[in-house]
């Protein structure tokens, strides 16, 4: 109870002797499992034939087999009448993406190395490493064989940036009076990276995406949140075979009741009256 009150309890998922199994089977990469990993650990379901399992947990003949194995070690949870696997809770995708974060094989440290920096760069507003990040996910594995509209430009964007999981809560069509935010990223509770609110177009304009973010309202949508929120608007030209990008930064308002500020200059009256008072000033953004 104490525990909980103070809220330091967490899962100890990853101290069972069942975690230590996951790396093995993954490092097989049978038919292009680790791929299938990713798209798993990035919140998509994938169709797996469970039938041609031996229960034989020494002899995998294809990536079916060590997904099957999977859904029996409790890693994934399984849909007969999908006949699709996920992962199943929290939980059990830290353990993925522990994995994934110190990932031996070059590819999945790849993907890693470039999602972080993808992130960086998106922070920092560097719109052309954003643009070049996107292609570089758009030529792989990771992204379907036809790129044809804007749910298959919102499925390499949830790659391009799977290491956000580590740090934000990611939503997807999160609707509004106004309108639907494709994807708000908003910082877990011990970070303090900005919110991202990102916009995608399908042969229109990242200057409409932005707009759209703005005329709309979206930031509305995390009121309550209140740090700096990322405006991230992203295109894909059919024409041109080109993506474009633009980031703009919100920065936090600090909003201030007239009765309150009467009590902040109150204060300060009094205070700089008296003797050998030193005073400390810390500058903000304040909506008078």
């Amino acid at each position: 109870m104490k525990a909980m009150q103070k809220r330091v309890y967490r899962s100890y998922w990853q101290q069972t002797s069942a975690a230590e199994n996951l790396e093995t089977l993954i490092n097989i990469n049978k038919d292009g499992l680790q791929e299938d990993i990713i798209k798993l650990i990035s919140g998509e379901q994938i169709v797996v034939n469970t039938s041609r399992f031996k229960n034989d947990f020494a002899t995998f003949t294809s990536k079916d087999d060590v997904l099957t194995l999977l859904i029996h070690l409790g890693y994934l949870i399984y849909n007969p009448d999908t006949r699709r696997v996920r992962i199943p809770n929290e939980e059990v995708r830290f353990e993925f993406d522990d994995l994934l974060q110190n990932a031996r094989n070059t590819k999945l440290a790849g993907l890693v190395h470039n999602s972080e920096k993808l992130l960086q760069d998106t922070l920092n507003g560097n719109e052309k490493a954003v643009v070049d990040a996107i292609v570089r996910i758009r030529n792989t594995n990771y992204a379907p064989m036809f790129y044809n509209n804007e749910q298959v430009l919102r499925y390499v964007i949830k790659f391009a940036y799977i290491v956000c999981i580590d740090y934000y809560l990611k939503v997807e069509e999160l609707p509004t009076g106004r309108g639907i935010a494709d994807v708000v990223f908003l910082p877990k509770r011990d970070t303090s990276l900005p919110a991202m609110i990102v916009e995608l177009k399908w042969n229109k304009t990242v200057e409409g995406a932005i707009k759209q973010i703005k005329e709309k309202d979206y930031p509305s949508l995390i009121s309550e949140y209140t740090g700096d929120i990322m405006l991230v608007g992203i295109n894909y030209d059919e024409d041109t075979k080109e993506h474009s990008c633009r980031i703009e930064k919100k920065c936090s308002t600090i909003v201030i009741s007239s009765s309150f500020k009467g009590l902040i200059w109150g204060c300060s009256n009094y205070l700089l009256r008296q003797p050998h008072f030193v005073l400390l000033v810390t500058v903000a953004k304040i909506d008078i």
